[in-house]
């Protein structure tokens, strides 16, 4: 059942969708442009219905149902709509479960959870191809100079996207927040176990990158499933079936 929070001191207006069930709270962190009726948002419903767990979806502003202006949004603003669903919708250590940019949002709010509302502090992350620090490795650094300075200069630039006919919208605003929220380079302590979904043929979060970001994760443990012929979506039925798997194993083994 979909319903709509106010959020921030704009009371933007978000979309959540709550599915009641037993155990721990899921939460579904979905990717950039991306909302929670995806295939993998609504193959962890059929997971959650199957098996009776509670699962809560949402959609950031400017995504999906939730309202607001997507080219207006920013990593602190999606991480804004990530804390409030989180700190509404449960009173204990929730499972949180993020793909692509969705991964990094999940990262964060762990952080900002352990160190202002440590009976939230998640429980476990599973985490598909986790964009971390993606508007600088992944788009800025990417970037030629020249449009760099076009990005600088004009606000905004557009991008071909894989996923769409229309183009993606990458504002100077997005970048420059982003680096607000930086980790790779500095040690991570999430304080709980986290496994990651990475395609090995995935042109949008290399698997190196992937790879990099469990490095840094020092004192956690960790683990990563590497899917040789997978690409950024993982959205193929055995891609589906996998993170289930991992949600359901992260719910078993994880420290409540």
């Amino acid at each position: 059942m979909i319903q709509f929070i106010e959020v921030g001191p704009s009371l933007r207006r978000i979309a959540v969708n709550v599915h009641e069930g037993n155990g721990p709270t899921v939460f579904w962190l979905c990717g950039f442009l991306s909302e929670m009726e995806s295939l993998k948002g609504q193959a962890m419903a059929q997971w959650a219905h199957e098996h009776g767990r509670c699962l809560i979806r949402f959609d950031y502003t400017g995504h999906g149902q939730s309202e607001g202006d997507f080219s207006q949004g920013s990593v602190s603003l999606w991480l804004e709509d990530a804390l409030s669903v989180i700190e509404r919708f449960t009173e204990t250590r929730p499972v949180l479960v993020g793909s692509s940019m969705g991964g990094w949002i999940a990262v964060l709010a762990a952080l900002k959870l352990r160190e202002r509302n440590p009976a939230l502090q998640p429980a476990g992350l599973v985490l598909i191809a986790p964009a971390i620090d993606f508007t600088e490795r992944l788009i800025w650094e990417r970037l030629p100079a020249k449009v760099q300075r076009q990005l600088m200069e004009d606000g905004e630039i557009t991008v071909p996207s894989q996923y769409s006919e229309a183009p993606y919208r990458i504002t100077r605003n997005l970048v420059e927040d982003g680096r607000r929220h930086l980790l790779l380079g500095s040690p991570i302590e999430l304080g709980c176990p986290v496994h990651i979904l990475q395609g090995m043929l995935d042109p949008d979060v290399p698997w190196r990158h992937s790879a990099e970001f469990a490095e840094h994760l020092g004192h956690d443990d960790v683990v990563t499933t590497l899917i040789r012929d997978g690409d950024h979506r993982l959205s193929r039925p055995e891609d589906l079936e996998r993170l289930q798997n991992a949600v359901a194993g992260m719910i078993a083994h994880a420290s409540f």
